[in-house]
């Protein structure tokens, strides 16, 4: 069946359809990941997005449930160059075109992704349409009607549900990311609450696996609630759209550090509400970075660390308030990717250091967020 990806500026890209058969919009982006497809199409942070991918073959492993990153797809749209249709993989559980029927993704194969991915580096994301089966009229309506998505309430929609069903082979445990040794963290581990805002299930397992007691608690608690519960130190994680239509967390942010007893770890959008409460700012890029292989340097040591990012929103260089010192920047564009605050025991980072399927060079932050939990 034919598919056809239209570009908010009139650009049609024809191909062949893949998952679901209809019509999707939403915002056109494109990761470099050579690999974690699956972990792609889990992770929240996507949430209103049509994502394309760079590497030319995809799903060449098939499907595994225990690496998804949440419940579902949270995906728009899918777009690659060359689907495999012949997994191989002994941990595979099915096909990639199967897993997108399932949850409902509307996809298309067969296109040229880096002609795609050139018009989006020049003219930055843009609104995308794909539609399967039936090629629609490329009229003035149309295209304003492209133009006119806009992705809102990200952090809202992206929460769980009790009761909510899971996809096929995908058992509670892999959702919810139980600890790998057997039984419950002992009562005088650290106890971590994390702040879910679109939480990758990788940032859990790196708590667990340090011996922490994690606690998940949803985007809108507030800052008495934590404290409440007496934690010995807060996550904020990841998640999707725009940092600053969360006016009422960056509030209870903002609180958590005045009370400025309790250690903070923020990654990538819990890194850019951390700023926001703060006092900086933050704003859209032309196209974002997503992939896992962006290096950063560490200001203190002058060592570049290669990175998995997927974020369309940065924290403005020049907006750091005097008690925020920039951390990492990334070498391509020198945009912040890190923050140590002086003032309070809180430091965030833009990239992730959980990554999965990605390179692991910063992993050892976890390292530094137990540290700070033991010291304080």
């Amino acid at each position: 069946m034919k598919a056809w990806l239209i570009l908010a500026d009139g650009t049609v890209f024809e191909g062949t359809s893949i998952g679901a058969v209809g019509t999707t919009i939403g915002e056109t982006v494109f990761t470099t990941g050579m690999t974690g497809y699956i972990e792609t199409l889990t992770d929240p942070s996507y949430y209103g997005q049509i994502v394309t991918q760079t590497f030319p073959l995809i799903g060449n492993y098939g499907v595994m449930p225990e690496d998804f990153e949440s419940k579902k797809s949270w995906v728009r749209g899918y777009i690659v160059r060359e689907l495999c249709e012949a997994p191989s993989n002994f941990r595979c559980a099915g096909s990639l075109n199967d897993f997108l029927k399932e949850q409902g993704v509307v996809g298309i194969c067969g296109i040229d992704t880096r002609a795609l991915t050139k018009r989006l580096r020049e003219s930055g994301v843009m609104n995308g349409m794909i539609v399967s089966g039936e090629c629609q009229e490329v009229s003035d309506k149309l295209l304003e009607e492209i133009k006119n998505y806009k992705i809102e309430k990200a952090v809202e929609s992206v929460q769980h549900s009790e009761g909510e069903s899971l996809p096929p082979g995908l058992s509670p445990q892999a959702v919810f990311a139980t600890p790998p040794s057997a039984g419950e963290s002992p009562r005088n581990a650290p106890h971590v609450i994390l702040y879910d805002f679109g939480a990758k299930l990788n940032i859990q397992r790196e708590l667990e696996k340090r011996g922490c007691r994690v606690t998940v608690v949803p985007y809108n608690s507030t800052a008495e609630q934590v404290i409440k519960q007496n934690p010995d130190g807060v996550m904020l994680s990841n998640g999707p759209g725009d940092p600053a239509d969360n006016v009422g967390v960056i509030e209870e942010i903002r609180k958590l550090c005045e009370y400025g007893k309790i250690p903070i770890f923020g990654i990538c959008l819990g890194h850019q509400m951390l700023a926001l409460a703060r006092g900086a700012k933050t704003s859209k890029l032309k196209y974002g970075h997503r992939g896992g292989n962006h290096p950063v340097k560490d200001t203190a040591t002058n060592r570049v660390y290669i990175t998995s990012q997927n974020h369309g929103y940065a924290v403005e260089n020049t907006s750091l308030p005097s008690f925020a010192k920039m951390s990492f920047f990334n070498v391509n564009d020198g945009t912040v990717e890190g923050v140590d605050y002086t003032d309070i025991p809180a430091f965030s980072v833009q990239f992730h250091p959980e990554a999965c399927g990605g390179p692991h060079d910063t992993n050892f932050l976890f390292d530094r967020f137990l540290k700070m939990m033991e010291e304080k």
